[in-house]
């Protein structure tokens, strides 16, 4: 406690500070929102738990069933996130600082982005990972938190060994239990994985949800739509009219990049069957997913005639993982709240396919959707573009690409969290990657790396996992392992310290890092007061840093597009989270598109992680925020033309 008091006593300052000036941050005076203030709320957000739970030991220390040493570890976990997060403090004052008058990112070579990475290594993170696991999001997210990182802690104490992804998730099941019952083992195990383990992982892990097993069980609960089919669109070259003078056409080639023309897989969901979508043309190309043009209870069986509206959709991901099937869920609701077809384009990842070449693919999808919208239910008289995260940025690069080729722009874009900047600037929001879950800054920085073409190590495609010969591999290696997992895990329960001990050394004879342990204790920040130093993580690694020319272009990194490629951009409608570690790129683009006249807003949620579409079932909060995207959506497809001076901004 008297440790909780000398870090308050610190902190307060620094939070004075911040809140004298963080609104200078803001598009405007009705969106607050920025990553000085996401800190400033993050830390008030650990410092209630603190009351509460000294309140609660007070209030309980003398009863009988007082749980001593759970409240002890309790308090202690919570002593070192507020001196974690201290250490973040001083580094965002460094940047406050340092950077121009409303400028979020340190764009000077070096400087604190380098020196954030050393930190990042070097620092304390178990922590945010184990008692205090997601204390900054809604409360109704925190178990789903919870059993992600358990997952993914499992899954990584197996990857290494011969078994297929659904193979690693079985066994991983029976290695799980230690990992509930001790979470400071959970989450030093987390911070290990995070920044250790290589981009085939991710892969592996991220698109468990695109197992035929997963996507069942999910697949469930969604909204029936009476067509989701997958279409291979042919490597052909369009001729689409001159957005100018539609007198002219404009010829549009295939994606060559890389590997040269290949086909394109779409996948076109409807809510309801219209006219075009049952036609030989399409059936031609089509592939269904599971029963289609059936008609269960409460659908007419008559053909709905062409909807003047088209949505094109570019999942998320870190342009390296999931395909539309991880997104469909969302995407089903959306058909059905908007009434209209909907084509999500499943573009090629990295790093076997780096920029251009999903680019490449969701242009030409793009274009493909404009010329034969009328086999996909719509007449497009209303088209929007809509993504998150990596798939805001295709939505924004394809609009640009759209402008620079003369074709038509679409009506809109809503983009989620989009990342539109691909660089590894510092700013005050990517300071969370230190306690983000979802998307710590090792992470961040292999997607970049893998997108920008950086990476050495060639990545194998993954395999796919809905064979019954994998199935059959599988199950013969799990009944191999029963016996020896079952018994592990209840040897667990029984006895947490062995299984700590154990995995220790596990970690220490675990997968190499692409470049070896840093084993010298790294520069200290001089930022730090002198009788101040963060705590030190035992799993010392270096970060490979992204450099390369290709992150500043602008069809990767909109942010830096001259005000040339950005000023015919439609409206774009941004719906960002205040606890995502990418907001600053949300509020930056925003302020960057205000100052042209272009039409922009922004929407900022509270207490929800990047990601929260795919989250939307989970609670009300998601939800909510889903149905905020819906909203913007029908604002595209009801709107007449915004004059540029007429731009809103919504804070939520």
């Amino acid at each position: 406690m008297r440790q909780i008091q000398e870090h308050g006593r610190a902190v307060e300052p620094l939070i004075t500070g911040f809140t004298a000036v963080y609104h200078h941050f803001d598009l405007d005076a009705q969106t607050p929102g920025n990553g000085y203030r996401t800190l400033v709320k993050v830390v008030h957000s650990c410092i209630i738990h603190i009351l509460q739970k000294a309140r609660y030991i007070a209030s309980n220390c003398t009863g009988a069933f007082f749980r001593m040493d759970h409240n002890m570890a309790e308090m202690d976990a919570y002593c070192s996130a507020l001196c974690q997060l201290r250490a973040l403090l001083y580094l965002a004052q460094v940047l406050l600082n340092d950077n121009a008058h409303g400028q979020l990112y340190s764009q000077e070579e070096g400087g604190l982005s380098e020196r954030f990475v050393r930190e990042y290594t070097s620092m304390h993170k178990a922590c945010f990972y184990g008692r205090c696991l997601g204390f900054q999001f809604s409360p109704s997210l925190r178990p789903f938190l919870q059993t992600v990182v358990i997952s993914m802690v499992s899954f990584g104490e197996n990857y290494k060994k011969q078994q297929t992804g659904l193979g690693i998730a079985a066994l991983s099941f029976f290695t799980s239990g230690k990992y509930v019952v001790d979470p400071e083992l959970r989450g030093t195990e987390f911070e290990r994985i995070t920044q250790n383990l290589d981009m085939q992982f991710w892969k592996t892990f991220w698109n468990l949800t695109e197992t035929e097993l997963l996507s069942s069980l999910t697949r469930i609960a969604s909204t029936v739509v009476q067509v989701n089919v997958i279409l291979t669109i042919p490597a052909v070259s369009l001729s689409l009219p001159l957005a100018s003078d539609p007198s002219f056409s404009v010829s549009m080639n295939p994606p060559v990049a890389h590997w040269g023309p290949g086909p394109i897989k779409v996948r076109l969901i409807s809510h309801t069957l219209r006219q075009g979508q049952d036609s030989a043309e399409l059936l031609a190309l089509s592939r269904p997913e599971g029963p289609q043009h059936s008609q269960p209870g409460g659908f007419s069986r008559q053909t709905a005639p062409l909807s003047p509206c088209l949505l094109v959709h570019f999942h998320g991901g870190g342009f390296v993982a999931q395909t539309s099937k991880s997104h469909e869920n969302y995407l089903k609701s959306w058909s059905k709240d908007l009434n209209v077809p909907i084509l999500s384009v499943d573009y090629s990842l990295a790093p076997e396919a780096p920029f251009p070449r999903a680019l490449e693919e969701c242009f030409y999808a793009y274009c493909w959707a404009l010329k034969n919208c009328h086999l996909l239910g719509s007449t497009a008289e209303r088209v929007c573009l809509v993504g998150d995260s990596a798939g805001g940025n295709l939505c924004i690069t394809v609009s640009m690409r759209a402008m620079s080729h003369g074709v038509r722009v679409p009506d809109g874009i809503v983009a989620a969290y989009p990342a539109t900047l691909l660089t590894t600037d510092a700013s005050p929001s990517r300071l969370l990657t230190l306690i983000d879950p979802l998307l710590p800054l090792s992470v961040l920085y292999k997607c970049i790396d893998a997108y920008a073409g950086t990476s050495c190590q060639s990545v194998q495609p993954a395999q796919q996992l809905d064979t019954l010969a994998a199935l059959g591999q599988d199950t013969v290696k799990l009944l191999t392992n029963f016996a020896q997992g079952a018994t592990n895990w209840f040897q667990t329960l029984l006895d947490p310290k062995a299984a700590s001990s154990s995995s220790s050394t596990t970690s220490s004879n675990g997968p190499s890092p692409s470049k070896s342990h840093s084993v010298e204790k790294p520069q200290e920040v001089k930022e730090y007061p002198d009788n101040f130093e963060p705590l030190r993580s035992r799993c010392l690694v270096d970060i490979r840093t992204p450099c390369t020319p290709i992150m500043k272009n602008p069809f990767v990194s909109p942010l830096l597009a001259p005000d040339s490629l950005l000023k015919g951009l439609p409206p774009v409608h941004i719906v960002a989270s205040a606890l995502d570690a990418l907001l600053d790129d949300s509020v930056m683009l925003a302020k960057k598109l205000r100052n042209m006249n272009q039409p922009v807003t922004l929407t900022v949620v509270e207490d929800l992680p990047h990601g929260f579409l795919s989250l939307f079932q989970l609670s009300k909060e998601t939800q909510e925020a889903s149905d905020i995207c819906v909203k913007r959506i029908r604002e595209v497809f009801q709107q007449e033309e915004l004059p540029a001076d007429q731009s809103t901004v919504v804070y939520t």
